[in-house]
């Protein structure tokens, strides 16, 4: 699968409310908790949990997201395939950052411990 401007403009307007419930059911499936969760976005973000309520409250897009966060340092450290594409190649900056929040919450779900999540 390509990675297409079009592709990269949905990803964009996609609502992180949207979103986040699918987070919450992947990692509760395998036993991870909210807090984990929430430490991870956290991590990559530098956001609070109470302010990704207002964001879900807001209905806030991911490109709003993205722009209002302070991504952290070692985010480039995050490599590998989701959904079909490495991390590491994507060239969209709102694409590459929920990507990997997509990967950080796969590796949660998969059972990696959170020391090593959390680069």
């Amino acid at each position: 699968m390509k990675n297409t401007l079009t592709q990269d403009q949905k990803i964009a307007k996609m609502t992180f409310s949207s979103i986040y419930p699918h987070y919450v059911n992947k990692i509760e499936k395998k036993n991870r908790s909210k807090d984990e969760l929430h430490k991870v976005i956290k991590w990559l973000t530098g956001f609070k949990f109470e302010e990704l309520e207002k964001f879900i409250e807001q209905n806030v897009t991911f490109e709003s997201f993205f722009m209002n966060a302070t991504l952290n340092k070692n985010a480039h450290l995050i490599t590998g395939t989701i959904c079909g594409i490495k991390v590491e190649e994507i060239k969209n900056p709102i694409t590459k950052q929920v990507r990997y929040l997509d990967k950080l919450v796969d590796e949660l779900a998969k059972g990696k411990e959170l020391d090593k999540i959390l680069r």
